[in-house]
């Protein structure tokens, strides 16, 4: 009774400083630690002497002990380097990303400046094609009229050459007259 009494406080004990530690993810090497532990409790089930187990059982646990704070530091060692891996790998992606950012704001800002350049380029073309379309239509009346004025010179030329004749005939009716009544 008194081995099962020290096994099950060793149990106890090797529970306790089990929760004391930080828990680990389950992986081979913790998978292979408890195997050896119930493998170790199973094969001290025979009457081996007291003394000669518990010091077994010491350094077992010892050595136990020893592999899982080699194992912690080296899991925190390692997570300790990968983020900080992480983080400056992140931080020249954002570098990189910034400066492209900048890149094409810069961009941006020279196309929206070349578009305003050609939309103001455009507006004077459509002014001036305004402007000429208006011109054209001036251009057309004024011809209009020139035309409609130039007829208006012909009938004033011909009617000041019938009045011209006219006055003529009727200077020659006055005379024929004159001379009739005389």
């Amino acid at each position: 009774m008194s081995s099962v009494y020290s096994r099950s406080k060793e149990f106890t004990r090797n529970r306790k400083s089990q929760s004391d530690s930080p828990p680990a993810s389950p992986s081979p090497t913790a998978k292979t630690l408890r195997h050896e532990r119930l493998s170790r409790l199973e094969a001290g089930s025979g009457n081996p002497s007291t003394s000669d187990s518990y010091s077994d059982r010491a350094s077992a646990r010892a050595r136990r002990e020893a592999r899982l704070a080699s194992l912690t530091s080296r899991v925190e060692e390692d997570s300790n380097r990968d983020y900080k891996k992480l983080y400056e790998s992140a931080l020249t992606e954002n570098q990189k990303l910034k400066t492209k950012l900048q890149e094409a704001q810069l961009e941006l800002a020279d196309i929206k400046s070349k578009l305003e350049k050609m939309a103001q380029k455009q507006e004077k073309s459509s002014d001036r094609s305004s402007v000429l379309e208006m011109e054209k239509r001036e251009r057309r009346a004024l011809e209009r009229k020139m035309s409609e004025m130039e007829e208006e010179m012909k009938v004033l030329t011909e009617l000041k050459s019938d009045n011209q004749r006219l006055k003529d005939e009727n200077g020659a009716l006055i005379r024929v007259i004159s001379k009739l009544s005389k």
